[in-house]
């Protein structure tokens, strides 16, 4: 795989340290008064989200992780292991939901989704940017609470909890967005 610099790295990037894939999540440049220029970083482990701090030299490199990214549709959860497809071989892949975190809260069965392979395993998945679903629960509204930034909170359809606000009925469908679980308006 190719190198890459240390006046390479930038945030996002996917590098390989100590055998495992990571993402730069926050890189710093300090230039001392003497000596080289310093590299401060924070990468996440793609694997299990472990989050490291770690200083570079300025001739330092890295190798770069070899990650392909697919799209996919996210079919059903068996209990342990979240099932997709992916769309380009039509293969199923498995993901451990302790892997999958949160992110799967929001995503419905048939709902398309991204794929992360390392190495030709199946390493992580990215929710669409926002997804329309519908509210099976809610409180009804108190009298006098419209005209003012009043939430409340609503269940939706996959057994998620999202704050909507005060004026959503049960049975109506809403935008949200999925990473971050955000009310973002009537669908």
């Amino acid at each position: 795989m190719p190198q890459i610099n240390a006046g390479e790295f930038r945030k996002g990037i996917k590098v390989v340290h100590e055998g495992a894939p990571y993402e730069m999540i926050e890189i710093n440049f300090v230039k001392p008064g003497k000596g080289q220029a310093l590299y401060k970083t924070r990468i996440r482990n793609l694997l299990t989200g472990v989050s490291l701090d770690i200083t570079y030299r300025s001739g330092d490199s890295l190798e770069a992780a070899d990650i392909r990214n697919s799209d996919g549709m996210y079919s059903y959860f068996d209990g342990t292991d979240y099932i997709f497809m992916d769309n380009e071989s039509f293969e199923q892949v498995s993901l451990n939901k302790d892997v999958c975190g949160d992110q799967m809260k929001f995503i419905k069965e048939s709902e398309p989704c991204g794929l992360m392979y390392w190495n030709e395993q199946l390493i992580g998945v990215s929710p669409p940017s926002h997804v329309i679903l519908e509210v099976t629960y809610t409180e009804p509204a108190m009298k006098g609470n419209t005209a003012t930034n009043v939430t409340k909170p609503a269940t939706v359809e996959t057994g998620a909890e999202v704050q909507v606000p005060a004026f959503i009925k049960e049975g109506e469908k809403i935008r949200i967005a999925a990473e971050t679980g955000e009310y973002l308006g009537r669908a």
